[in-house]
């Protein structure tokens, strides 16, 4: 444990950081899981999905959570597979 007072605070600051970071990466996998699910059952849903998801990882990559290069990956990635479920169809 740091001894010095400044040290003490960045220890405390960073584990609050680390809780809502967390808490947002938690969300950004709850809702790439529903947009594949939502992607093998409906187009149109996953749609839906995408348009949440990608709101959340701009949201993320903006709060620097996420690397901006790691966002914008993820979004080409799941737009290609949007993508490709409509050809499919």
């Amino acid at each position: 444990m740091a001894n010095i007072k400044s040290a003490k605070k960045r220890v405390l600051i960073e584990r609050e950081r680390r809780v809502a970071n967390n808490s947002v990466k938690s969300e950004i996998k709850t809702c790439i899981k529903k947009f594949k699910a939502d992607l093998a059952e409906d187009v149109a849903k996953a749609e839906q999905s995408y348009r949440v998801l990608s709101a959340k990882l701009d949201s993320a990559a903006r709060e620097n959570v996420i690397h901006q290069n790691s966002a914008n990956r993820k979004k080409a990635h799941f737009a290609k597979l949007l993508d490709d479920a409509k050809k499919a169809k």
